[in-house]
């Protein structure tokens, strides 16, 4: 068996090898030789080198640093340590992003003795992620399976005493593997368009990317975009879509081509379960990539267009989506206070070309869906969210991970809920030398879970539980909370005070409170909803 240091050397040499950027470490005794080996391959300016104290933060920050581009791995000690990863390593592992997550733990002959912190740490994060248990160095195989993967890779190391380095390790000249290449994406199947072909809209789900935008286009079909899909940019890209798939016109859909992971919209789900449509699906990574629809067709590359599009299907989605937009417009102006709406209408305003977003979960991610108009092709605009699970956990670390892993981006920004923020408070704890990256975090703050005043649990059969249950308020003071941090904050609560403090940033990391009401949510997303009915 290796020694700790030897091990510990040898695995961070095979994460540099495997095309890893950044090294995010938690504190912790057990994997001490890991985080001395990782200093030194940041000293030798061969990685970056990031600490957090909160595991479940270190993860998310990895998580969202991976997600721009950037490679991370994450490291930490043994027993609970490892447990606080789950949350991020579910999310990459259903997102199909490929983290890399290197565990602590102690040497065989003290598993399953009762030893000081040890629990079964392999196969911990369940039968999603397997656990590579290494008493020894990774081999050649291990390493291209680290480097190839489309999802997490979890290195679980056995590391004896004495814990300490002899030496400071100088890493020598790092063989690093090529990228993989994907040929799949060089092959070209074919679909028709045109007259006489089905009626077809483009559904872009999360991470999609170009290829659904291309295919909209190529074909004259309208493009279904969710904000983080990577292709709400050109002119098929409809902003109301989710309003006028609830309208007449969305009855004569017969044929619809998914791409990526779509998550927000109950419309969309109903539109794909419909027995007359037909469904074509882009193959996607992730840990099950069976669809939870009925897929008549499934794909693995690139689609061609054969025929000449039929202007005129699009036209009437095009014309349907400007007439729908114009009159939510209207409605949100004529509410007396800022809405939630509002106010992810702003930060859709205020991302510029080159811009990174990161979008919280529940209503944030579904407003600003409504809200935000399709950009410019080109404008690389970098729109991001963890909807592998959807969850609320670690979007304050994921963003910042993003804003530190996409550094030349224009401006990042971060819309989420007040209960998503407060959930990841402990994103904010950086240490002293650690990167702040400028990012506003924009917190539409309405005391509780408006989300749940939009679902069955908000009908008024349950208002004499539904604040209990679901709205739960919670009146904590975010100034307060940023002040701990040192984080500058300023609360605001109309449109024009939002408008000004997103124009004039402050540079680092900072809180832009937006105070709004949960009152009347259900009746004005009821209203909206009725617009395209009509």
């Amino acid at each position: 068996m290796a020694t700790a240091t030897e091990l510990a050397r040898a695995v961070v040499t095979a994460l540099l090898e495997a095309r890893v950027t950044d090294v995010v470490i938690a504190p912790g005794s057990r994997n001490a030789p890991l985080s001395f080996a990782a200093f030194d391959a940041a000293r030798a300016g061969l990685v970056r080198l990031h600490t957090r104290i909160d595991e479940r933060s270190a993860g998310f920050f990895a998580l969202g640093l991976t997600k721009v581009g950037s490679r991370a791995a994450v490291m930490c000690t043994s027993g609970t340590a490892v447990a606080n990863l789950h949350p991020s390593v579910l999310e990459a592992a259903h997102g199909g992003v490929p983290l890399a997550v290197v565990t602590a733990d102690r040497p065989a002959r003290l598993r399953e003795t009762g030893a000081n912190q040890v629990t079964d740490q392999v196969g911990i994060f369940g039968r999603l992620v397997e656990t590579v248990d290494l008493a020894e160095a990774p081999d050649a195989n291990q390493i291209d399976a680290l480097d190839a993967a489309r999802g997490p890779v979890h290195w679980n190391l056995q590391l004896d005493e004495p814990l300490t380095p002899p030496d400071r390790w100088e890493p020598g000249e790092i063989a690093v593997r090529p990228e993989p290449v994907r040929p799949e994406l060089m092959i070209h199947e074919s679909i028709q368009t045109g007259p006489g072909t089905p009626l077809t809209v483009v559904v872009a789900g999360d991470d999609a990317g170009p290829p659904s935008r291309i295919l909209a286009q190529d074909a004259g079909w309208p493009l279904l975009a969710e904000p983080s899909s990577g292709a709400r940019t050109g002119d098929n890209a409809l902003r109301s879509y989710r309003l006028l798939l609830e309208s007449p016109l969305a009855e004569r859909i017969e044929r619809v081509v998914v791409y990526g992971h779509p998550t927000l919209s109950r419309p969309v789900t109903n539109l794909l379960a419909r027995a007359d449509v037909e469904v074509i699906a882009a193959a996607v990574d992730g840990v099950w990539p069976a669809r939870p629809f009925r897929v008549d067709r499934t794909i693995h590359t690139r689609l061609h267009v054969d025929g000449t599009p039929d202007t005129g299907w699009l036209e009437e989605w095009r014309s349907a989506d400007r007439e729908v937009s114009r009159q939510v417009d209207r409605l949100l102006h004529e509410q007396q206070e800022m809405t939630a709406y509002d106010v992810s209408a702003c930060v859709a305003r205020a991302l510029p070309d080159r811009g990174l977003l990161m979008l919280g979960p529940s209503n944030p991610v579904r407003d600003l869906d409504l809200m935000m108009r399709p950009n410019n092709v080109g404008g690389r605009r970098k729109v991001i969210a963890n909807r592998g699970l959807a969850g609320i956990d670690g979007i304050v670390s994921t963003a910042i991970g993003a804003a530190v892993g996409r550094p030349w981006s224009t401006r990042a920004l971060a819309l989420m809920g007040d209960v998503t923020f407060l959930h990841d408070a402990g994103g904010l704890l950086l240490g002293p030398e650690e990167i702040r990256p400028d990012l506003t975090i924009v917190v539409a703050n309405d005391d509780g879970g408006s989300i749940f005043a939009s679902l069955e649990q908000g009908a008024d059969d349950y208002a004499d539980r539904f604040e209990r249950l679901f709205g739960t308020p919670h009146g904590t003071s975010l100034e307060a909370l940023c002040a701990a941090h040192r984080i500058p904050h300023l609360a605001v609560t109309s449109v024009p005070e939002l408008e000004a403090a997103l124009a004039s940033p402050n540079g680092g990391i900072e809180v832009i409170e937006a105070v709004v009401s949960r009152a009347g949510r259900r009746q004005l997303d009821l209203a909206i909803r009725a617009l395209a009915r009509a």
